[in-house]
């Protein structure tokens, strides 16, 4: 189940950053919204994400019922493993805020999204932010999950490629917002 999940990750992984840059884009007025694509790329996306999500919550579970059995918490020594799990559970919580704030409908023919005030700019950056820490908590695991023996200078890079990413959403999320109050 972990080489699995392992998987579906590295779909998510690259779903995101696909979606990041043309939702980024979107954002900047580069492209226009509402495409077909991004639909179906954003629907993918979620269901992948709720596949991974149900997986590591039978896990903790699982890792749980062990320390209960065993009465050995080690809370202390685990805290990665709950840094991981908190993290995950932030990127959940502002990713519904993400899907609440960016489905639009359509007036007319022309997509319209929902206002996008300074709660919205916040949870978003919160989102970008979470996503970060999860990413970084995590992509270890994900390495050694894929049988990656060398993988500490592709980590470095994957996690320089992540944050410019990251950052061109969070820069796209505060030009958006300014284009609302202008």
């Amino acid at each position: 189940m972990r080489k699995f999940n392992a998987v579906i990750s590295i779909l998510i992984l690259g779903l995101f950053v696909i979606h990041a840059i043309a939702g980024s884009f979107q954002l900047s007025s580069v492209i226009n919204g509402g495409s077909t694509v991004m639909k179906i790329l954003s629907k993918t996306m979620v269901m992948l994400v709720v596949i991974h999500m149900v997986i590591g919550t039978k896990l903790t579970f699982d890792s749980i019922a062990v320390q209960k059995k065993t009465r050995t918490a080690y809370f202390k020594e685990n805290r990665l493993f709950w840094l991981r799990r908190i993290s995950g559970f932030a990127v959940m919580l502002f990713l519904v805020f993400h899907v609440i704030i960016f489905v639009g409908n359509y007036d007319s023919g022309v997509y319209r999204l929902n206002l996008f005030g300074e709660m919205q700019l916040v949870s978003q950056i919160l989102f970008v932010l979470s996503l970060l820490m999860h990413i970084i908590a995590n992509i270890k695991p994900l390495m050694m999950a894929l049988g990656a023996v060398k993988y500490k200078n592709f980590m470095i890079d994957i996690m320089v490629v992540l944050s410019v990413i990251l950052m061109f959403a969070a820069v796209a999320f505060i030009l958006y917002y300014l284009r609302w109050l202008f």
